[in-house]
């Protein structure tokens, strides 16, 4: 999380699915936890032994008690005392929450930690997290370093020695394994090979949950003291490592990577035709003919080298090269240029592109393929038409859906045209209290906006419902 939050892509995609991983990872201490007590030889053969199905039914039962009381009591419980405008309280109850969370399910023989886990996955569930994040916001970085205190004391420096061998090569077998293990995964799910590789070597270091889970099987006689001091020293030496690793994949595999993906040289554009189109995937070859059947002459340019071989066996003429490096822009005719159209589907990219072609030609018209809603807004001011690439044919299954629930043509027409036509008058006025810098949930200018602008929209849309043919 702090690589994520340096390198600024918490909110990224790239670091959402990271942050999903991770959360995952976390969760399954719940079920680990479990199997330890299970395990646990403490009471076996004894008279008062408590029986297996009791200790797993009361573990069942104090995390569903704990996710009922989290989605049903603590919304009501944080609204009263909100109404107190004390912030102390909100912090006190919500370390209240946590501490009775841990009291919980150690009651059932399992750890505190990872009661106060479950309940901070309940409480960024509740309306009030936003306020209660910035109530503990102070105290995280003071935690966090006595976590990190913590974890170099657990070192045990003298063990480290005496089973040096055994603790450096598990270290590495950990390493590889999560390493080789998520790069697998990251492939599988159409990652690309930069993506995965940053992935495998940024997440290829243990958790900090395994320090609970050590602690709690020797607490309960599952594994031994000695074992325990193993598995710690190799999570803590993985984590020592981990910075090493991912500064030499940075400057030692990194640089190679991109030397080998941008091995091939840009293509020479010789010619300077007024509009210019970037990126000839499934948006930008429908772009193309619909230009070029019409009589337009178009510079197309695509980074995918196999996409513009392939294209020109079709006798469609493209160019190979990056559009987010301005002197490609400039080779291409950007300052004298009637019309720039950018289809390509990488967020970072469109934005870079735009923001080149705007220093280059300040008047250039720009039409650009954007992700979502956000990022229209993003680019509302830089380009003239900011078209989502789902949009369209969200509102074509949208109008389909209600011809076939019995709704007459000429008004799924009509309901189709002023949806279409307020959403771009929502988006301008939305574009006037925008800021990127502030998450759309925590707007609250936007937010009331939108909601307004729902109601309006929903009203107009029912006055044609309900018109008399």
């Amino acid at each position: 999380m702090a690589i994520l939050s340096e390198r600024g892509e918490t909110n990224s995609v790239r670091g959402r699915k990271i942050v999903s991983i991770l959360l995952l990872e976390d969760l399954m201490i719940v079920p680990l936890l479990a199997i330890v007590s299970f395990l646990s030889p403490l009471q076996t053969g004894s008279e008062t032994a408590t029986p297996i199905w009791f200790k797993l039914l009361a573990t069942v039962g104090a995390v569903a008690a704990l996710i009922v009381a989290g989605i049903w009591l603590l919304n009501p419980l944080f609204r009263l005392l909100a109404q107190t405008k004390l912030r102390e309280i909100m912090t006190a109850a919500a370390l209240l929450v946590v501490v009775s969370a841990g009291m919980l399910m150690e009651s059932v023989g399992l750890s505190t930690a990872m009661g106060a886990f479950i309940a901070g996955v309940l409480l960024s569930n509740s309306s009030f997290r936003h306020q209660l994040e910035a109530d503990l916001e102070p105290f995280r970085g003071l935690l966090l370093g006595l976590f990190f205190l913590g974890v170099g004391m657990s070192l045990n420096v003298p063990l480290v020695l005496n089973n040096f061998w055994h603790i450096f090569l598990s270290v590495l077998v950990l390493m590889m394994a999560n390493g080789i293990g998520i790069f697998f995964i990251a492939k599988l799910t159409k990652s690309s090979l930069e993506e995965a590789l940053d992935r495998a070597f940024v997440m290829a270091l243990g958790g900090e949950f395994a320090f609970v889970l050590f602690s709690a099987a020797a607490n309960q006689q599952v594994i031994s003291d000695q074992a325990q001091a193993n598995g710690t020293a190799i999570i803590v030496l993985s984590m020592v490592l981990s910075p090493i690793l991912i500064l030499g994949y940075k400057f030692v595999i990194l640089p190679r990577l991109r030397k080998e993906e941008t091995a091939q040289p840009n293509d020479e554009i010789n010619d300077q035709l007024p509009i210019i189109l970037i990126g000839l995937g499934r948006m930008g070859q429908i772009v193309r003919e619909l230009l070029v059947m019409s009589g337009y002459q178009v510079t197309v340019i695509d980074k995918n080298i196999q996409m513009v071989e392939g294209m020109a066996t079709f006798n469609v003429k493209s160019y190979y090269g990056d559009a987010t490096r301005p002197e490609l822009l400039a080779t291409a005719g950007i300052e004298q240029a009637a019309l720039l159209i950018v289809a390509i589907d990488s967020v970072e990219n469109t934005n870079l592109i735009v923001e080149n072609a705007r220093r280059l030609n300040a008047s250039v018209p720009i039409i650009v393929r954007t992700f979502d809603r956000r990022h229209s807004l993003t680019l509302f001011e830089k380009t003239e038409i900011q078209v989502r690439e789902t949009f369209d044919s969200a509102l074509r299954i949208g109008k389909q859906a209600l011809l076939k629930m019995g709704l007459d043509e000429e008004k799924v027409e009509k309901i189709g045209q002023l949806y279409f036509n307020k959403d771009h008058h929502n988006l301008c006025q939305m574009a006037e209290v925008y800021d990127p810098n502030i998450s759309g949930f925590k707007n609250q200018p936007l937010k009331q906006m939108a909601i307004e602008q729902d109601q309006e929209l929903t009203r107009l849309i029912q006055e044609i419902v309900n018109r008399e043919a």
